[in-house]
């Protein structure tokens, strides 16, 4: 098994007044050459937006863009007509493909809006673009794997790359083995809220861990906890 930690302290940080963002991976204006990706994880961007503002309308190709709102409303609108609003407890993803213009906003006008934006690089380049939005409840990912996004689609959104997304919400003292669902696929371990050690490795609140070189590990809340897994390929094209 072979490991490495991201704590939430060591993270690039970018203060733009309406937009405070905490990059795990290098954006923008962060740049660590260690810290590019991990595997097919290119982006995890820690976003709030303050009320009433935005990102405008700019360009993707070639990537899939995950949202998952963690507190407030997310208005997006793009190039293929749709204008949709994201709440907490949903997940949506967008796969730029051929290219898309798109925009996401702060809908409320009187909070905050603070939501993950992550990118994992394509399986197959050049697909016509696309948008799906779910919504999940905590409840069924109580000391559980609740997988949201999956090449299989069914109940997650679909993702285009042999990619997992998997939340789970655990109580103190509850363990979770998580297993991949890939041979050669790493696990990319962020703490949400709370205390958890995982592969071995004491996590706070925003840390995070990246597992790779083994088909499974153990995740065990220290206090109330809850985590997102982001699976993905380690080599790809």
């Amino acid at each position: 098994m072979k490991t490495v930690v991201h704590t939430a302290d060591s993270r690039g940080y970018a203060n733009h007044g309406w937009l405070k963002s905490r990059h795990t991976f290098s954006f923008a204006g962060y740049y660590d050459p260690e810290r590019v990706h991990f595997g097919a994880l290119r982006v995890l961007n820690d976003d709030e937006v303050a009320a009433g503002q935005g990102f405008g309308t700019h360009p993707h190709d070639n990537m899939e863009i995950v949202s998952i709102p963690l507190f407030g409303d997310l208005e997006h609108k793009d190039s293929t007509g749709r204008h949709k609003v994201i709440k907490q407890g949903d997940v949506q993803i967008m796969s730029a493909g051929t290219g898309i213009q798109h925009s996401e906003y702060n809908h409320n006008a009187d909070q905050d809006v603070h939501f993950l934006q992550i990118w994992v690089f394509p399986k197959k380049r050049g697909i016509e673009p696309r948008y799906e939005q779910k919504s999940y409840s905590a409840e069924d990912r109580m000391n559980k794997w609740q997988t949201v996004v999956s090449p299989e689609g069914g109940e997650a959104v679909w993702i285009n790359q042999d990619a997992y997304f998997s939340l789970a919400n655990l109580d103190a003292g509850e363990t979770l083995t998580y297993k991949t669902n890939k041979a050669g696929n790493g696990v990319y371990l962020f703490v949400l809220n709370g205390e958890v050690t995982a592969a071995g490795e004491k996590l706070d609140t925003r840390d995070a861990v990246g597992v790779s070189e083994t088909d499974s590990f153990e995740v065990k809340a220290g206090s109330y906890a809850e985590v997102l897994a982001i699976e993905v390929p380690m080599a790809f094209d």
